[in-house]
C-alpha cells in the first residue's frame, strides 16, 4: 500500500504571478497580450481611486478586493516589462528593489542608527529626506512630485516638502493655511447660509453635544466646507478651480526655485 505524500502548500502570491504570466503569454488572453504600460495607466488610476474609496467608506470586503485589483496592476506591468527589449525587469526585480529601499530608508530599524522620537516624528522625516536626497540627487525639493496629481493634493505636497526643507516661497503667495474654526454638524459659518435641511437645527443642546464629532473630525469638516465654498464661488464666477489652483501653485513653485537658486549661488 502506497501513501501519497502531502502536497506542498500553494503560495497564493507566487500563484498570482503564474496566472498573470499565462494570461499575458502567447496563447493566453488576447486582450491582455495587446496591453502596454501606457494603455494600462487609466486602469491603474481607477483601481487606486476605488481602493481609496473603499478605505474611506470602511468597506472591508471592498478594500480586500481592490487591494487585489491593485496588485494585479503591479503584476501586469512587471510581466509586460519582462519582455522589454532594452531594459527588461521582472516582478522579482521589483520586489528586490523594494526590499532594498525599505531597509536602506529605515536604518533606525535595520542598522544601529539612533533616531530621536516624539516631536511629530520630525527626526524621522529629516532622516528620510536626507536618505532620499542622497539616492535621487535632486536639485529641488519639488522634484519627484507628480504633475498629474490633483491640484489640492499636489499643493499640500509642495508646501509640505518646502516646509520640511526650510524653504519658503519668498514674495510669492502665502503658504500658510487659513485659520478655520471648528464647526458642529449643520452649523453654518457666519454669512454662509443656514444649516442643511434635516440637521435638526432646533434640537436640544444635549442632543447636539452628543452628536458633536471629535475635534479633529470637526476641523477636517470645516476645511472641507471652506474648500467647497471656494469651488462654489469659482463656479459662480466662471473660473475653473483646479486651473486656478494650479496657476497659483506654479507661482509658489517658481518662488521656491528662485529661493533655492539664490541660496546655492556662489557668494562673492
Amino acid at each position: 500500500m502506497t501513501t501519497s505524500e502531502p502536497s506542498s502548500p500553494v503560495d497564493p502570491l507566487r500563484e498570482s504571478v503564474a496566472v498573470m504570466d499565462r494570461l499575458y503569454s502567447p496563447g493566453g488572453c488576447p486582450w491582455d497580450r495587446e496591453q502596454t504600460h501606457e494603455t494600462l495607466v487609466r486602469y491603474l488610476l481607477e483601481e487606486a481611486h476605488e481602493l481609496a474609496e473603499a478605505i474611506e467608506t470602511g468597506d472591508r470586503a471592498g478594500m480586500r478586493e481592490e487591494l487585489g485589483d491593485l496588485l494585479l496592476q503591479v503584476l501586469f506591468h512587471a510581466r509586460i516589462a519582462s519582455e522589454d527589449p532594452v531594459d527588461p525587469f521582472t516582478v522579482d526585480d521589483v520586489a528586490a528593489d523594494l526590499v532594498a529601499k525599505l531597509v536602506r530608508r529605515h536604518p533606525h530599524v535595520f542598522a544601529d542608527t539612533a533616531v530621536a522620537t516624539g516631536d511629530g516624528h520630525a527626526a524621522l522625516y529629516a532622516q528620510w529626506d536626507q536618505i532620499k536626497q542622497q539616492e535621487k540627487q535632486r536639485e529641488s525639493v519639488l522634484e519627484g512630485i507628480p504633475l498629474a496629481q490633483g491640484a489640492l493634493a499636489r499643493a499640500q505636497k509642495v508646501l509640505s516638502r518646502a516646509e520640511r526643507a526650510g524653504v519658503t516661497s519668498g514674495s510669492g503667495p502665502t503658504t500658510e493655511p487659513p485659520s478655520v474654526p471648528t464647526l458642529a454638524p449643520g452649523e453654518a459659518r457666519p454669512g454662509r447660509g443656514a444649516a442643511p435641511s434635516g440637521t435638526g437645527g432646533g434640537a436640544a443642546a444635549g442632543d447636539q453635544d452628543e452628536n458633536r464629532p471629535a475635534p479633529e473630525d470637526a476641523t477636517e469638516r470645516a476645511y472641507g466646507r471652506e474648500l467647497l465654498d471656494v469651488v462654489r464661488r469659482a463656479q459662480a464666477d466662471g473660473v475653473d478651480a483646479e486651473t486656478a489652483l494650479r496657476g497659483a501653485l506654479r507661482e509658489v513653485e517658481r518662488a521656491i526655485v528662485a529661493t533655492e537658486r539664490s541660496a546655492s549661488a556662489p557668494r562673492g
